[in-house]
């Protein structure tokens, strides 16, 4: 199916470079450099992960510290305030 492509003289003059190193037509070069990109475009879309599938190995790995440390907070921030107010 015949596709026409308007190409700048650099690129055109690259293509025919290509074409004649490698021995393939100017049609040819054009096909496989797609080809090329649409395998790259698919390899990238089947690595693209979610945040969690990057992480989940990482979950559950961590052991330590107090279980209560989000319900001290308050305690904590308290206790910081009062320091920081009697060394005023």
């Amino acid at each position: 199916m015949p596709t026409s492509v308007r190409l700048d003289r650099q690129m055109e003059q690259l293509i025919a470079r290509l074409s004649r190193a490698t021995r393939r037509t100017k049609s040819q070069v054009i096909r496989d450099a797609i080809g090329k990109l649409a395998r790259e475009q698919e390899a990238s879309r089947s690595l693209a992960r979610s945040p969690y599938d990057a992480l989940k190995h990482l979950i559950g790995v961590a052991h330590g510290g107090p279980d209560d440390l989000s319900v001290r907070t308050g305690d904590q921030f308290r206790r910081l305030l009062r320091q920081r107010r009697g060394a005023a």
